[in-house]
């Protein structure tokens, strides 16, 4: 809702406890061109996936499913990169996926043989099924919405890894950050420092990507990551350790207040003790938004007042829990 209305689009919404997604809508009808331009996908928290939704079936007939849906695609009066079937990621959305995979083909076929689908359409087709005969159709721009079905970037744990932990940061980087970004940011021969970094989930991804640490925390870390030559253990307090010389990266996955987070980020970044910075910020049971929100105006006020250009990107990502993921990028 603060999202929208910041763009003076007045609305309400519509959810239930554990649904599995959240219906806004508009008190005044808005064009589709002005929606997309205001309401920006990268700057939602908490949302997976974003779709502008067309029409909602509640009776799809089991024999022939492909006929009304080719009926109210055409009345949407536009072409398609591709077509993408989803569900709410709950119990109940999952047992829909063998579903989906089986039905996904022909009615791809059916899209193209009616010149639905062309490669050069900056909008992507989203067929949100809540069972097999209730569906939301709707479609989003490839540049305003998750590239990945139901929002989920799909990761395999690395064997090698410590921990599964590790997913984390490497969502993270993969979600926030483009192909481009990832190797101007996350350079071969970087520095970095991994608070509270035991047993070494997150220093994994950096020495994967040819980085060196330093591995702040009184545990033991992984002997096969120490085996790398690329981290350095340091058995300290991680609101206490601070670098010789600054370094590229601070990175930091500490069980703490988010506010006593927040600050420690803020006391690096502004002390020239790091250039980027990624860390999440564990949530209280309510009031989740009001305190991203208050950690966010912190690290921002304290940037402002150092005169620092930064970038602040936040995320509630596939593999945390109950927190989110924080990237600062200082320019």
């Amino acid at each position: 809702m603060q999202l929208t209305q910041s763009q003076n689009i007045q609305g309400y919404i519509k959810a239930k406890p554990d649904s599995g997604f959240v219906e806004f809508y508009p008190v005044s009808p808005v064009e589709l061109a002005d929606f997309n331009q205001a309401i920006r996908f990268t700057h939602m928290i908490f949302s997976r996936q974003a779709i502008f939704v067309s029409e909602f079936i509640n009776t799809l007939p089991s024999e022939d499913r492909i006929t009304p849906l080719l009926t109210a695609i055409k009345t949407m009066q536009q072409t398609f990169n591709s077509v993408v079937l989803e569900t709410p990621d709950t119990n109940e959305g999952k047992q829909l996926s063998s579903f989906c995979k089986k039905f996904s083909t022909p009615l791809t076929i059916a899209l193209e043989r009616k010149n639905l689908i062309h490669p050069k359409s900056e909008w992507r087709l989203h067929l949100f099924f809540l069972t097999s005969s209730v569906v939301y159709i709707g479609l989003s721009h490839i540049k305003n919405s998750s590239p990945d079905i139901m929002g989920i970037k799909r990761l395999r744990f690395p064997k090698m890894a410590p921990s599964r932990s590790t997913l984390k940061l490497e969502e993270a980087f993969k979600t926030m950050l483009s192909e481009k970004d990832q190797e101007h940011f996350l350079k071969n021969g970087m520095t970095a420092v991994d608070l509270g970094a035991c047993p070494g989930g997150w220093t994994w991804q950096l020495v994967n990507r040819g980085i060196r640490v330093n591995a702040i925390d009184n545990g033991a870390m992984d002997p096969g990551l120490m085996a790398s030559g690329l981290v350095t253990e340091i058995k300290a307090d991680g609101f206490k350790y601070l670098p010789e010389k600054p370094v590229d990266w601070l990175v930091c996955d500490m069980v703490e207040r988010p506010m006593h987070i927040a600050r420690l980020m803020s006391r690096w970044l502004t002390g020239g003790h790091c250039r980027y910075a990624a860390f999440n910020l564990k949530l209280p049971m309510k009031k989740r938004y009001d305190m991203v929100m208050e950690c966010r105006a912190l690290i921002a006020a304290e940037l402002d007042a150092n005169n620092c250009k930064y970038k602040i990107k936040i995320k509630h990502l596939y593999h945390d829990r109950e927190e989110v993921t924080c990237l600062v990028l200082l320019s």
